[in-house]
């Protein structure tokens, strides 16, 4: 149970003098009726949605929140980079939300595909853990021609990236054509695609993320589209 006013603040209706306004207009509805007191203690569970109205929409779900977007090509995953960002594209005061929202990793303003943004800490930190393995597979537009040698050189586990002092973990490359592959990997390092390319002589001109662990980009989800994922959703990424 949580009080109304606090809850709704923490949704980013606006601060509790404003919800208790919403509440006196008649605007805040639970099962059917208006609620007259926004001091009062409501469940929250995720059936809330389908339970509390406000305006006569429903409530946006109560943490904890996971989303699942189309991330287009010309945005970027952070607040404090230049130009516009992922959050622009969800509901305005879902940047008022507490606890806030966060991209799960960061695809760059370069990067389109699935990318997962969540105010679920433990899950976030899970699925970025290199100790958990997940998978993420990424198709890449080349440069230049594939040579022959990159599958070998990607899956031995011995390849090391400029600047640092840790190989790689072995990784998965799938040739799709003359200048098209599909890589899988484990980790999650800075521009690690584009960096593992260049290390093997080649240039990344596209890149779109595809897949996450069991999760895929649903094919009729399109370039900044989003969706809110089941539980059943999120311990696929994992199955």
């Amino acid at each position: 149970m949580a009080r109304l006013d606090r809850l709704l603040a923490n949704l980013g209706y606006g601060s509790r003098r404003e919800v208790a306004a919403l509440v006196r207009e008649g605007r805040v509805v639970l099962d059917g009726a208006p609620l007259k007191d926004s001091g009062a203690k409501v469940p929250v569970t995720a059936e809330l949605p389908t339970r509390l109205t406000i305006s006569g929409k429903p409530v946006d779900p109560p943490a904890p929140l996971t989303l699942l977007m189309h991330k287009p090509l010309g945005v970027v995953c952070s607040h404090k980079e230049p130009g516009r960002s992922v959050y622009e594209l969800l509901p305005r005061r879902w940047q008022a939300r507490m606890p806030g929202l966060s991209t799960v990793g960061r695809l760059d303003k370069d990067t389109s595909g699935l990318l997962l943004i969540t105010d679920d800490g433990p899950f976030l930190h899970r699925v970025i853990s290199p100790r958990a393995h997940v998978q993420k597979a990424y198709v890449a537009e080349l440069d230049r021609p594939l040579k022959g040698d990159e599958a070998a050189v990607f899956a031995a586990g011995d390849l090391m990236l400029e600047g640092e002092t840790d190989p790689l973990a072995p990784a998965v490359l799938e040739p799709l054509g003359e200048k098209t592959a599909r890589l899988i990997i484990t980790e999650g390092r800075y521009h690690q695609v584009r960096r593992m390319f260049a290390a093997v002589g080649n240039h990344v001109t596209g890149l779109h993320r595809e897949r996450i662990g069991g999760l895929e980009l649903p094919a009729d989800l399109e370039p900044g589209g989003w969706r809110i994922l089941s539980a059943d959703a999120l311990a696929g990424i994992f199955g």
